[in-house]
């Protein structure tokens, strides 16, 4: 619920309007997921409380730890659902990269997300309580370690799911109850162009990261098939109209794959179709798993093509590699893991024909 819905909850019960509040501050603020622990409401009030509503959606079922600190979680749903979560330190403050569906429809050919299809959308408090759930671990297991930033860019395409992505973003952002600056919250997305304009005109704005990953249309079709519907033609003349506030940047996130988007000429036509937009490009060295028959580039290639880039006027940087021990690719826990009681399942092998220089055709 929203501060409103949730005072709008309470004059339905015929509790006074501020009652709603009074609760709302105790889940959003105060972290907390047993009504009893809400003590300025008396008994009577707590159990009719109890009987109406209830506080977090989600349950830790797995977790990984790598040995760099970072944290895979996978999450169930009351519907026995796997999403995933991952806790990303960095110094004393941690990123939270965060999921808004079960699964994906966009199809990108390099996620290991794709290969679940989309499942369904999760709704605003399975968003939030990602964060909660997480803000609560890390209490348990490094007190005084606090999540700083937040990342729609788990699993699914957040504007996909738009009604839900903007709810959790007005509630996580607001004064009453989380705080998250919204500086300090990104929305990734591959690139739904009506979408994009719909999301320029919200008074909850944050952080803006596009998965890019080529700069020809002849490649990003083969590796993302959305843009057969919305070119990088149409997409960039939407990131060019898109309200910036200042000091404010949109990411690129720029997937390394070798042989396919990791050339010396890539680089070139990246810089040029980026120039006069002010962004930055993340690199990311492609995540290896079972479910795509790519290959990460050499350390050689990688770095010849951040420095191109720089050469070229394009502010350029290497995202680290984090958890590679672990099933770090994005949807990877939970395509292992199928049945609503939390047991993995094996894998499923896929089988695409790919020819592409620098790798060999397969079945």
């Amino acid at each position: 619920m929203s501060l409103e819905d949730a005072e709008t909850f309470a004059v339905s019960l015929g509790w006074q309007k501020f009652r709603g509040e009074q609760i709302w501050r105790w889940v959003h603020a105060h972290g907390v997921r047993d009504v009893e622990q809400m003590t300025n409401l008396n008994k009577d009030t707590r159990a009719e409380l109890a009987e109406k509503a209830t506080i977090g959606s989600l349950t830790i079922a797995e977790q990984q730890v790598s040995t760099d600190g970072t944290r895979k979680l996978r999450l169930l749903t009351r519907d026995g659902q796997s999403i995933e979560s991952v806790l990303i330190p960095d110094g004393e403050k941690t990123t939270q990269c965060i999921s808004s569906q079960i699964g994906c429809a966009v199809n990108c050919q390099f996620c290991a997300t794709a290969k679940l299809g989309l499942i369904r959308n999760l709704d605003a408090g399975e968003i939030v309580d990602q964060v909660y759930l997480a803000r609560k671990l890390l209490e348990e297991v490094e007190p005084g370690r606090r999540i700083s930033n937040i990342v729609y860019m788990g699993m699914g395409e957040p504007l996909h799911n738009y009604d839900n992505l903007i709810k959790s973003l007005q509630i996580l952002c607001n004064d009453k109850g989380a705080k998250l600056a919204q500086r300090r919250v990104t929305v990734s997305t591959s690139g739904l162009v009506p979408k994009l304009e719909k999301l320029g005109l919200e008074t909850v704005r944050p952080n803006l990261a596009v998965s890019l990953n080529a700069a020809n249309d002849e490649t990003r079709d083969e590796i993302m098939p959305i843009n057969r519907k919305w070119n990088i033609g149409k997409l960039m003349a939407a990131l060019k109209a898109y309200p910036l506030e200042q000091r404010r940047r949109i990411t690129f996130e720029y997937v390394l794959l070798a042989g396919v988007n990791d050339s010396l000429r890539d680089a070139a036509q990246l810089a040029k179709l980026l120039r006069g937009v002010r962004c930055k490009v993340n690199l990311i060295p492609w995540n290896p798993h079972p479910e795509a028959l790519y290959q990460r580039p050499s350390d050689a290639a990688i770095t010849g093509f951040q420095n191109e880039c720089k050469r070229l006027g394009l502010p350029t940087y290497l995202r680290t590699p984090r958890g590679d021990d672990i099933d770090a690719a994005c949807g990877q826990l939970a395509n292992r893991a199928k049945t609503a009681d939390g047991s993995s399942a094996p894998l499923v092998p896929l089988r695409i024909r790919r020819e592409r220089p620098g790798l060999p055709a397969v079945d």
